[in-house]
Formats: C-alpha cells, structure tokens, sequence
C-alpha cells in the first residue's frame, strides 16, 4: 500500500544510495592521493611533484598503448572506445583509479585551467556538435598536441592531433586537471613554446548556502495529509580548509534552518562538519525546535519533545560532483540527520518514531572560494 500511495519512495532511497556511492568512491580532481605512485603524505614537495609527474607520464603511456583503437560508441575495450572511454581506461590502467565516464561529467569533476597553464596529462574539452555543449575529450601530451578517440573525419579511432589543426582550434572550449601540478614546464597550444606552469594557491576558506526539499522517510508510517514532500531545509556555512600532519581536512561550522510539515515544526540547528573533502561531510550539534512537535498515525495523535537539545542534530552529506562557475562550484547534494525528538507516548511505534528522528534531502548548495 505505501508503495503504491509513494511511488517516489523507492525512487529516494534509490538516488542516495547512489549520491553516496559516487561520493564514497568517486575521487575529488586534482587527485592527489588515493591512486598507484601517489606520494605520501609527508612527502616533501619535490617528492610529490616527482610523484605526481609520474603519474602523469603513465596516463600517457597507458593512453599511447590505444593507439589505432577504433572508435565505438560506449566502447571500453580494444575492440573500440570513445573519447571518454580513452580517457577511463588511461586512468584506470595507468593509476587504478575511476574517473567519470562521460565527457560532460570530466568537464564538471575537473579544475579548469588556461591552456597556458595546461600540463601533460590534463584533460582538453571541445563543442564538436554546434549546440554549445561539451561533447569530446582528449588528453594533452604537450606542445598543442594531444591524443583521442576521434568520431569522425578521414581517419577515425585513437589518434594524435594538433591544436593548431583548423578544426580543432575551432571547437577547443577549455582545459582541465586531473592531476596536481608537478613544477614542470607545459607546452602552450599555438605558438609551441613552454610556457611555466601557474602556481597558484588553491582557495583555504570556503563559504557558500544550499536550500532542498525534505523527504519522507518512512510515508506509510504518517496518515493520508502528508505527501512525500516533508519540508525544506536551508543552511549558510562556513569552511577552512586545513591539512593537520599533512592530511587534508575540512571543517566547517553551519546554520541551518528546517521546516518540518508533518512534526509541525521550525528546527534551527548550528553544526560542526568535518570530511577528508567537500564531497563527503559529517556534522553534528545543538538544535533549537519551535512548535509542538507531532505526528498523526493511523488515527492516532502522537507527541513528541526533545527537538531543543544540546546534540540535537547529526548526520552526513554527500555531494558527489560539482559544476565550475567562475571558480566557485554548484553541486547538487543528498543529507541524512538524525533529529532528536522522543516520544511522549508509553505505546512504542517503530515507524512513526523512527520517522520523527530521521530527515532525509536532497537539493543543490553552491559554495564560493575566498
């Protein structure tokens, strides 16, 4: 009956389950730990730079062996690949690791850079289809060269082309890093000489909003009124970006403001966060509830305390990619809280009770680098 009345259930727990997946297994860009020849974290700088020049000679290499591959649509094999496919595999075997398998998603999981400033094993994106988006990828080798898995023209498949060629000059739409920069020299698009690769320091403070809808977690548990949608939630936060011992961490501290439809109440928990990246947080503190929080269950009016608390408030988000807008990000984002309300009633219900403690929501937060 619940799955018939919320269809939109099994759809919920479905998208976080693969929020959380992408977030958990899906590294952040530049990657600079997490893969094979990846440095230590107390490596010194020459030693990361060596570490991460490494790295990026073995994409090379790896993507060298495709040469000649032909094209496929979707293809992932020597049999055939596609421009993204050449680049996952390159990953893949050259570092173990996975990086997004389409294009459009490369363009928004890597950190844009000047063509100028793009080194060898950075990701070069072009408009090939005349609609304005993304739509080929190929990896940069150096002096304006690269190599991809090209769909058409004379000769198709893995290949190595020139930014200088007409064409490609004319739908090049940007450069990306994959990688962390190694101090080494790049090889410019057009006039061929080595321009230094910008040593630009990443932003260390991070401030930003987001707003979503909530969620019912558990629908079958609440009477009729109450629709799938619960409430919305919102919050302005705070973050530093530090590397204790030379691990890099986040913190961050938030306001957030909540209103649930089915308890009848306004929350305003304020909460620290912490998370190896942006893309995975956990948080935890006080909450202040307004209103008389209760839920109608099968006829029955069950009451509800404890929403003001000292820890009031606890969970984790994930966000498992962002989009690039002028060096900021907007990134869409799936949270499960746990609030604390306890039941006034002597009678236990495990589904209503369960439901007044738990929110779950999704929606898009956009963060600024300072």
């Amino acid at each position: 009956m619940a799955n018939q009345r919320f269809p939109q259930a099994r759809i919920l727990i479905s998208f976080i389950i693969m929020l959380f997946f992408y977030a958990v297994f899906l590294p952040a860009a530049p990657l600079d730990n997490g893969f094979i020849f990846a440095p230590p974290a107390l490596a010194s700088p020459a030693e990361k730079a060596a570490a991460f020049r490494e790295a990026r000679l073995q994409v090379l290499a790896a993507a060298g062996k495709y040469e000649h591959t032909p094209y496929r649509y979707g293809g992932l094999d020597q049999r055939g690949l596609d421009c993204s496919g050449l680049v996952y595999l390159s990953f893949r075997d050259a570092l173990g690791v996975s990086v997004p398998r389409n294009t459009w998603s490369l363009y928004s999981w890597v950190e844009k850079v000047r063509i100028e400033e793009a080194l060898p094993g950075d990701l070069l994106f072009f408009m090939t289809t005349g609609n304005g988006a993304i739509s080929h990828v190929g990896i940069f080798v150096g002096d304006g060269r690269f190599i991809h898995a090209a769909s058409e023209g004379p000769v198709t498949g893995v290949m190595y082309s020139n930014l200088d060629e007409r064409y490609w000059s004319r739908t090049f739409a940007g450069a990306g890093r994959a990688l962390p920069e190694t101090g080494a020299t790049s090889g410019g698009a057009g006039n061929k000489k080595p321009a230094m690769a910008h040593n630009k320091q990443e932003s260390r403070v991070l401030m930003g909003f987001a707003a979503a809808p909530t969620w019912n977690t558990f629908p079958a548990s609440v009477d009729g009124n109450v629709n799938a949608i619960r409430g919305a939630a919102g919050q302005f936060r705070l973050a530093a970006a530090v590397e204790p011992f030379g691990l890099p961490m986040i913190f961050g501290v938030e306001l957030r403001s909540e209103w649930d439809r089915a308890l009848g109440v306004f929350r305003l928990p304020f909460t620290l966060s912490w998370g190896i990246s942006d893309k995975l947080r956990f948080f935890a503190g006080p909450a202040i509830s307004f209103g008389s929080a209760a839920l109608t269950v099968s006829g029955e009016t069950r009451e509800y305390t404890g929403g003001t608390n000292w820890f009031g408030a606890a969970g984790i988000t994930a966000a498992p990619f962002a989009v690039k807008i002028a060096g900021n990000e907007l990134s869409p984002y799936a949270e499960l809280a746990w609030q604390t309300y306890l039941s006034k009633n002597a009678r236990f219900n495990f589904g209503a009770d369960l439901a007044a403690g738990l929110r779950f929501s999704t929606g898009i937060r956009y963060t600024w680098k300072l």
